[in-house]
């Protein structure tokens, strides 16, 4: 062969490489609203930064009449691009061939990807898409899925992990998601799953649909497993996109920054009268968050899932940090089971990354009922307290109004090594509510009054003017300053500046910590 024949050669491979598991298939994956994996990894990308990994790989598994289906690149494209011009590594399973089904070789270019990720600090990006394991590779199949986790943890926290789930992901196939950083589902196409409906159906006799089993919905209110979704897969992976724009590429850098669009000293006058009069009265902290961050940047995560409390990136100042605040429309922004397991784990990942904590405080303290306590909420609640303790972040938290019991302890507090712990004037920090705390002080007064309900609401207003304030906390040092809701924002900026160089502690020597999962 001549140089000319065998160019020509290696150029038929690479176009039937990319045609995946043929034009049938890819016209029956396009009939159902989704993109092949190359058009995702094209979309997701910057133009022409996408360079493929391991194209002519093929499996080699003989059994039950797969070894004449030799597809090259097998079921799974990987390789490495740019976003925003910073590197990234990526990988997008190819429903077209054996219906991304992972086998020996799937694996290990997965695996590949993940240690070139790891050896070079970047983040990993995986677009979930697979019907399971590949029967017919047997205990290969399995063996691959364990060295995908294996990689999974030992990247954890160390390089930024993102998965997309823009198909089905079913049985061992989760747990690799389940292990990343984030995850977003595609609605109606994503769904996720230990067991299919038909075992369900056949094991335990329940009939549900695979949507309501597994789909983008459940995970985002229910199961708390999905962090972001979307109704189109271009939407999912812009989402992606813009997620990047907020973290670092591994855990020794810092997050990007820019030159702030909003001004640094901007006050807001409306904060000033934000919250009502009535402390009974809701609001919506989510106003206050845009009005104090620069405008338009706070991108939530878990928005449907444990909903009164709010997690999610923003930026001050242009600097990235990550935003913990209650939402007091929402169970009067109680912490539950399902808010502090939220709020655990994005901390413990801003922890991880570099990124500043900022803490916005609305909360009576841990829902009562017999369903939390037998649910565990001392250990899920444990989790939030581990988490703020253990960060070593700069922490800076805004008491806004309630503060009561040991969920004052837990947000972020000086007692938790809160680096700098402000509060408006209308904050309300105590062992508990007035109203409670005058039901047990005065029980025996209240019992024998002959207006109970007017002597309770007097004595109620006596404890919250004398207690019920910020101002016996910042007078023990507790708290660093009262100031004026409208200089929140210039506040948390100066705050933040000054924290910037901020050093690591000792503390004890130890192989790591035992939170309470």
């Amino acid at each position: 062969m001549t140089a000319q024949d065998r160019i020509a050669y290696l150029e038929s491979l690479e176009s039937q490489a990319a045609q995946g598991g043929g034009p049938d298939r890819v016209d029956r994956q396009h009939a159902q609203g989704k993109l092949t994996a190359r058009e995702r990894l094209q979309y997701l990308l910057d133009p022409g930064s996408f360079n493929e990994l391991d194209q002519l790989r093929q499996h080699r598994a003989t059994d039950f009449g797969v070894a004449e289906k030799r597809v090259l690149g097998d079921s799974v494209v990987t390789g490495w691009g740019e976003i925003e011009g910073r590197l990234v590594y990526v990988f997008a399973q190819d429903f077209t061939v054996f219906g991304g089904s992972v086998g020996e070789v799937h694996g290990q270019k997965i695996c590949k990807v993940l240690d070139l990720a790891l050896e070079h600090g970047a983040p990993v990006i995986g677009l979930n898409d697979s019907g399971g394991a590949r029967i017919q590779e047997g205990v290969d199949s399995l063996a691959a899925y364990g060295e995908i986790f294996y990689r999974n943890v030992l990247g954890s926290g160390v390089i930024p992990q993102v998965s997309v789930i823009m198909g089905p992901c079913a049985g061992g196939a989760v747990y690799s998601p389940a292990i990343t950083d984030f995850v977003c589902m595609v609605e109606d196409t994503g769904r996720m799953f230990i067991t299919g409906p038909d075992v369900i159906k056949t094991v335990t006799h329940e009939e549900i649909s695979a949507e309501d089993l597994g789909g983008a919905r459940i995970h985002s209110t229910s199961s708390g497993v999905a962090h972001l979704t979307a109704s189109t897969e271009e939407q999912a992976l812009d989402m992606v996109r813009r997620l990047l724009g907020y973290l670092p590429s591994n855990n020794a850098d810092d997050p990007p920054s820019m030159p702030p669009l909003d001004p640094i000293n901007r006050t807001d006058e409306e904060l000033d009268g934000i919250v009502p009069d009535d402390p009974a009265v809701a609001y919506d902290m989510r106003e206050i968050i845009a009005r104090i961050c620069d405008r338009g940047t706070f991108m939530e995560l878990q928005e449907r899932f444990a909903r009164n409390l709010i997690v999610g990136f923003a930026r001050l100042g242009g600097h990235v940090v990550g935003i913990v605040a209650q939402q007091p429309p929402v169970l009067a922004g109680v912490l539950d089971i399902d808010a502090s397991d939220k709020g655990a784990r994005f901390i413990r990942f801003c922890d991880c990354f570099n990124i500043p904590l900022v803490t916005l405080v609305d909360t009576p303290g841990f829902l009562p009922g017999v369903a939390q306590e037998h649910g565990g909420i001392i250990r899920h609640g444990a989790k939030m307290i581990f988490a703020y303790a253990e960060a070593s972040v700069p922490k800076v938290s805004v008491i806004i109004r309630k503060a009561y019991g040991g969920a004052y302890i837990v947000m972020s507090s000086k007692h938790l090594r809160g680096d700098i712990c402000l509060a408006w004037p209308t904050a309300e920090i105590a062992v508990m509510g007035p109203q409670g705390a005058v039901n047990v002080i005065f029980r025996r007064e209240l019992d024998a009054a002959d207006d109970p309900e007017g002597l309770r609401d007097t004595l109620a207003a006596d404890y919250r003017q004398r207690f019920a304030n910020p101002y016996v906390a910042a007078t023990r040092g507790y708290l660093d300053g009262v100031i004026r809701p409208r200089e929140t924002r210039p506040q948390l900026i100066r705050a933040l500046g000054m924290l910037r160089n901020k050093r690591v502690q000792p503390r004890p020597p130890r192989k790591h910590g035992n939170i309470s999962l």
